[in-house]
């Protein structure tokens, strides 16, 4: 099996090359930084800097996962451009490849978020419900999504990834976290009553690689534990595993005049379900937050 992956130096692509190279497949992956590929994604990855470097070599599947971090810096007008050009753009760009191809892959697995919905605050979300406020994160996650869908008409199943946080010991947001937490300034954000809709590492990738492998799938699936928890629980349970206290809540007006807008998304939460995901029959491995991040704690 041929896959071509874009965004797979990042957290969740870096663990998929691994995950599909231990399983003896061809791995493509689309880079701007080809000569790091191997590096981070294993010796048998193969990297491109552009896709017409591939010719018509069979591909069958596309996992497209490429996208700068959103929440790396506040959302200037420069930097809105930059997440919105890493995802529209380049999802435009992948689309108009792939109708050029003679040979289609059958499947296009494309990132999403949870953010999709906006701030959902206490409703809760199956991939059934519309978004619930209109925000700039919203806005990104549906023009992406709508991107990706255009591939439907070249006969190609689509699969969109509403991710929700990713718990994983070699980066992402929780990464971000411990410092403070380590150093006991940790604790709860704003009020700690948004929701987090959260999955473990090797949930995620189980849960692509599924749904590359069931024909009947396709459309939204919301990428998350069945059971999201609120900040505050979060922050108490990620104290405990790491022996530290986690009290002091960051408030909610340093964050806005910190960070602006990208303030409304540590402050906005979804209690996002994976209702399509148990329903096709996927398992997770992890439902329980203080199991995911005992699993994690010695790497932490």
């Amino acid at each position: 099996m041929h896959i071509l992956l874009t965004g797979g130096t990042g957290l969740i692509g870096r663990q998929l090359c691994r995950h599909w190279l231990a399983k003896g497949y061809r791995l493509s992956v689309l880079s701007r930084r080809p000569e790091r590929v191997r590096e981070l994604c294993g010796e048998g990855v193969r990297a491109v800097a552009v896709l017409e470097e591939l010719g018509q070599e069979p591909i069958d599947a596309v996992i497209n996962l490429a996208g700068a971090p959103i929440a790396d810096r506040p959302w200037t007008r420069k930097r809105k451009a930059v997440l919105w050009s890493s995802r529209i753009t380049l999802t435009e760009t992948l689309v108009a490849w792939l109708e050029s191809r003679e040979q289609k892959p059958s499947v296009l697995v494309s990132g999403s978020a949870v953010g999709w919905y906006g701030d959902g605050g206490e409703r809760e979300l199956t991939e059934e419900s519309p978004p619930v406020n209109d925000d700039f994160a919203s806005h990104l996650c549906i023009a992406w999504e709508e991107t990706a869908q255009r591939a439907q008409a070249l006969g190609i199943r689509v699969v969109l990834v509403r991710t929700g946080l990713v718990l994983a010991a070699e980066g992402g947001f929780l990464s971000r976290l411990l410092l403070p937490f380590k150093m006991a300034l940790g604790g709860p954000i704003g009020n700690g009553r948004q929701w987090m809709p959260w999955i473990h590492i090797k949930d995620q990738i189980a849960l692509i690689d599924f749904l590359v492998h069931q024909n009947a799938t396709s459309g939204p699936y919301n990428a998350c534990a069945p059971h999201p928890v609120r900040n505050a629980e979060f922050a108490k349970t990620l104290g405990q595993v790491l022996h530290r206290p986690a009290f002091l809540p960051l408030p909610a007006f340093v964050l806005r005049v910190g960070l602006g807008e990208l303030s409304l998304l540590l402050l906005g939460g979804q209690r996002a379900t994976p209702a399509r995901l148990l329903a096709a029959g996927f398992t997770f491995q992890f439902t329980d937050l203080r199991a995911a991040l005992d699993d994690l704690s010695a790497r932490l």
